[in-house]
Parts: structure tokens; C-alpha cells; sequence
């Protein structure tokens, strides 16, 4: 993984044709999904299928991602298919405890060994779709191998028993970021629907309210949705400027705050300022 993640698209593991095409989406990831996507008559077929493109995409410079299923045997049918050069991460559904981590972790310890990749190579993504997760938060991303925490807007809220509105899915959103950050790990997903790919003003509404909250990227499932992701979490011009004047004035200043336009400029202003710049890309 080069940098973090502002999209990633999901592709169905049996949809060969979509996935020969994933990688000119323009999403930082894709995820293959093995799970929701997929009948459980194709699963086998779909995890022979994931396994090439794990390969192919990968040669292409794009990061992977596969999306296991749940149920513990065919959880390990999925890892011992898809664990190979070229597998950035581990999207690991319905994560409600942590040993669900540390189970997945030991499994990954041993396909790396086996089959010749370093220590760790393979990360773990935590998708949080249950009211359960949200209070075992911390224990959840104390796994070593975490490299983010997703949010399933479309599961939690099924779970909940609501729709897929930002009135029902904002606090649980919320404390998704704030676990994220106080693990410094990515924050993906948003208090909104993510079905939304024909109604890309609300998909953005979604997504803009996502950042103020903290999330920093989302998951999508149409290509339609990629761009306004890309743009929803990558800083703006005016932002990027306003964070380089910052850093300017708090180099020249001579005490432990100084003022820029009006406003204070203190340690966590610049702290601020210092994550928009590395947030760049390109």
C-alpha cells in the first residue's frame, strides 16, 4: 500500500470481464468480493477466479483487496485460495470481537511462511456492520496486522432495523473514525447508503459529511462513484494553500502561537495543517 486509500471499488470475484477492467477505474484499491457478490453455488469457482486476478491487477499497480466470507470454513477456503505475491489486504466481514482478527492474523502468519512472503505482507481491513462491534472498537483495532476499519452502512443498518440514512448511521460512523485515528489507521465509509451510484449528489452529500466526521475514504460499488470519492478526500487547492501558509507562519513565528488571517496558529493547527499536505497525492 503506497499511500491511503481514498476509494476502493468493490468487483464480484465471478464477473471476469469487470474485473480485467477494475484497475482502469481509477480507485486506489479493489476489493474482490467473495462474499456478498457471489452465490454460494459459485464460491469455488469465484475463489479460483479471485485468485488470478489478485495477480493480474496487481501487475497492473493497483492495490488488492479481497473481501472473505464469514463462516469460518469457507473463511479458510478464501485465504488459502487468495494469499499471494501481489494481496495487499484482507477485507474481513461482520468483525463484531477481535479474536476474529487474531484468528485471521494466525491463519495469515502461516500462508506467508509457506508460500514465501515476509512477515506481515498481507494486511487486515475490519468491516464493521453490527451494532455489536461499536463498543469492542478498541479491542478490535488492537490487531497488529490492522490497517483500517470500514464501515458497512448497508448491513448496519439492516441490523439496526432502519434505512440507510445518515439519521441512523452518523454516531456509529462516527466512532469508526475515532477508533480509526486513535489507532492511526484508515477511517473507510460514510453515514449514507452505498448503493447511491445514480444519485451522485447524495452519494457526495454522504461522502462530504464523511470527512467532516474524520472517515478517510470510502468504499464503492459502481464506477460511478469513484471520482467524487477521489475528490471527497483528497485535499482542494484551497486547502492545500491555507495549509502551506501555516506552516510558513509558524516557521517565521518566534513564540508558542502566532495568528494567520485573524485566526490562532498553535500546535494542533499545524498538526492539521502538516496531515493535509502528506494527504496529497501525486
Amino acid at each position: 500500500m503506497s499511500s491511503p486509500w481514498r476509494s476502493l471499488l468493490f468487483v464480484p470475484a465471478d464477473r471476469p470481464r469487470l474485473l480485467e477492467k477494475a484497475h482502469e477505474r481509477g480507485a486506489d484499491a479493489v476489493i474482490i468480493d467473495l462474499e456478498d457478490a457471489v452465490r454460494p453455488a459459485e464460491k469455488a469457482q469465484a475463489r479460483a477466479a479471485a485468485a488470478e486476478a489478485v495477480t493480474a491487477l496487481a501487475e497492473h499497480g493497483v492495490d488488492v483487496v479481497v473481501r472473505i466470507n464469514a463462516p469460518w470454513r469457507m473463511a479458510m477456503e478464501d485465504l488459502e485460495a487468495v494469499v499471494r505475491p501481489g494481496l495487499t489486504a484482507v477485507l474481513a466481514p461482520k468483525v463484531d470481537d477481535a479474536w476474529r482478527l487474531t484468528v485471521l492474523a494466525e491463519l495469515l502468519n502461516d500462508l506467508e511462511l509457506e508460500r514465501g512472503l515476509s512477515a506481515g505482507a498481507v494486511g487486515l481491513l475490519a468491516l464493521i456492520e453490527l451494532p455489536a462491534a461499536l463498543p469492542r472498537l478498541e479491542a478490535i483495532t488492537a490487531s497488529r496486522r490492522l490497517v483500517g476499519l470500514a464501515f458497512g452502512s448497508e448491513d448496519f443498518s439492516a441490523a439496526l432495523g432502519a434505512a440507510p440514512v445518515p439519521a441512523a448511521l452518523a454516531a456509529a460512523c462516527q466512532q469508526v473514525a475515532y477508533a480509526a485515528a486513535a489507532r492511526g489507521v484508515m477511517a473507510l465509509g460514510s453515514p449514507a447508503s452505498i448503493g447511491e451510484f445514480r444519485d451522485l449528489r447524495a452519494w457526495r452529500a454522504g461522502l462530504d459529511q464523511a470527512r467532516a466526521m474524520g472517515m478517510s475514504g470510502a468504499l464503492c460499488v459502481h464506477p460511478d462513484q469513484i471520482a467524487d470519492a477521489n475528490a471527497a478526500f483528497e485535499p482542494s487547492e484551497e486547502e492545500v494553500i491555507q495549509a502551506q501558509a501555516i506552516l510558513k507562519a509558524w516557521a517565521q513565528a518566534d513564540a508558542g502561537a502566532t495568528a494567520l488571517g485573524g485566526k490562532m496558529i498553535d500546535a494542533p493547527v499545524v498538526a492539521r495543517a502538516q496531515r493535509v499536505l502528506a494527504a496529497r497525492r501525486g
